[in-house]
């Protein structure tokens, strides 16, 4: 009986084992389970989470980006627009056709430049490649916002629809003022306002006409001593001359406080470890304060100036006021180079801070920073597009003005505007003193040769009540000093503004 007790307590004990065994099973495959579940879930977000990116950064594309990458010059998308797109019209502010395309009777299209040579840099040419307007905005041109029942017309006979048209900055009056000053000189000019950004000009010489581009390609290309492609408003790099002792007043400014106590003696020339700086024609202007120095552009006071200055700031400084730096500018430009640094001769000190040495500025960096001291130190972003409409004048787009940065502070862009007012008060500007408009700024005559051939500059700008500020900057190469020769030609485009 004993032994069946056992025996029964066995069979017992081995479907306890068992029934406990077969209800882990379950829990076991349950946790198995749950972590594949996981797993699963982990990878389905992970890709979800791509996927979503995806949509969301193709639709920022398209929204903000497609364009800049269709209009991009290396984008042969393009080419295949004029196939069904005839190229829109580019027009100056006042609804002057400066560019347009006429269609002859086999259908050959030929693009056509009413204006020539005015407008060759600015507006550029279509044909042998693009440059100007005509690169800038090629994708403008090149896209119908027309009606869109008349775009499906002339898709079912087989017409092009007629390109968007592109209105300027561009002003017809100051615009030929200013080709009109260069005459057969060699140099640049351009006039933009500070308060919006607005390019009202743009001339380089020597040019080329446009309607013939392509006729007289070989011809052009083959000129190397002329560069008669080369905008040499953004493309053109010279030694500044004085017009760089804006700069050098500027950092001095910023390393004594007390600079209006300055006081130098002018005898005409300064000597430093055997390097002798003169003033220009070897005037002598005896007895100087500050204001006086910049006003008569004292060479051996600015000199002097340079060998003061710390060398790590005044670089600092130059490179705030874009030297060394990338420029807001839809055309092909260059940077303009400041090279000093500590461990450089008192030479090089010296003719840097009077605006030779190895300095090489643009026309348009100049006009930038007139820009930005006329405007309490705010560069407006430039722009020579004003709008985009369809062919019947419905707007597609419009330019809004647009803050690039503060490049001084306000109360140094006042101060300065006070130095650059002397210039033309009492200095080498006085060409245009007595105008019904107040001219401000400075001259330069940068030599760039050892028998001391000078470009002659000019970089400032103009008001009158009523009428937004306009600054202008010019050089004229080779042609001697800027109050001479640059401020005359300043002054054609200052009087052609003001007195419409």
């Amino acid at each position: 009986m004993r032994k069946n007790l056992e025996e029964r307590e066995e069979q017992k004990r081995k479907k306890d084992v068992g029934r406990f065994l077969n209800e882990a099973k379950p829990v076991q495959g349950t946790v198995k389970n749950s972590v594949r579940n996981r797993e699963f879930a982990v990878v389905t977000y992970l890709f979800l989470t791509i996927f979503l990116g995806m949509i969301a950064y193709f639709a920022y594309f398209q929204a903000e980006k497609s364009e800049a990458f269709i209009n991009s010059p290396y984008n042969a998308r393009q080419d295949a627009f004029a196939d069904r797109i005839r190229r829109g019209d580019i027009l100056s502010a006042q609804g002057d056709v400066l560019a347009t395309t006429k269609t002859a009777a086999d259908g050959t299209e030929t693009r056509s430049y009413p204006y020539g040579r005015m407008f060759a840099h600015a507006v550029g040419f279509s044909t042998n490649g693009k440059s100007g307007i005509e690169a800038a905005d090629n994708f403008q041109l090149l896209r119908s916002h027309a009606f869109f029942l008349e775009k499906i017309w002339n898709d079912i006979q087989d017409k092009k629809n007629i390109g968007d048209t592109v209105t300027t900055t561009l002003d017809m009056a100051v615009q030929k003022a200013a080709y009109d000053a260069l005459g057969n000189q060699r140099g640049a000019l351009i006039a933009m306002q500070p308060a919006t950004g607005k390019i009202l000009a743009m001339v380089s010489k020597p040019d080329f006409d446009p309607n013939t581009i392509a006729a007289d390609w070989d011809s052009i290309t083959a000129d190397s001593a002329n560069s008669v492609l080369l905008n040499r408003v953004t493309q053109g790099l010279y030694p500044p001359g004085s017009t760089f002792k804006i700069f050098t007043l500027l950092e001095y400014m910023k390393e004594h406080r007390d600079y209006k106590s300055y006081a130098y003696q002018c005898g005409g020339s300064l000597t430093e470890e055997g390097n002798v700086i003169h003033c220009f024609g070897n005037a002598v202007h005896g007895q100087e304060d500050l204001k006086a120095a910049f006003a008569h552009s004292c060479n051996t006071s600015f000199s002097s100036i340079g060998l003061s200055l710390d060398l790590k700031k005044f670089r600092k400084t130059n490179e705030s006021l874009l030297f060394n730096s990338d420029l807001p500018c839809v055309f092909p430009y260059k940077q303009s180079s400041f090279v000093l640094q500590p461990g450089d001769s008192s030479w090089e000190i010296m003719q840097t801070a009077i605006g030779q040495g190895k300095t090489l500025v643009t026309p348009y960096h100049l006009a930038l920073v007139m820009s930005a001291i006329n405007n309490q130190g705010i560069l407006m972003k430039p722009y020579i597009v004003e709008k985009v409409t369809n062919y019947s004048g419905t707007e597609v787009t419009e330019t809004v003005p647009q803050e690039y940065g503060e490049l001084l502070t306000p109360k140094k862009a006042s101060t300065l505007r006070q130095y650059l007012k002397e210039v033309v008060a009492q200095g080498t500007g006085s060409a245009l003193s007595g105008q019904s408009y107040q001219a401000a700024g400075k001259t330069g005559s940068a030599e760039y040769t050892s028998a001391r051939d000078s470009h002659a500059w000019f970089a400032g700008y103009a008001s009158k009540e009523g009428m937004p500020d306009l600054a202008v900057s010019v050089v004229l190469e080779g042609a001697g000093t800027g109050g001479a020769k640059a401020v005359p030609a300043a002054k054609a485009v200052f009087d052609a503004y003001f007195q419409q």
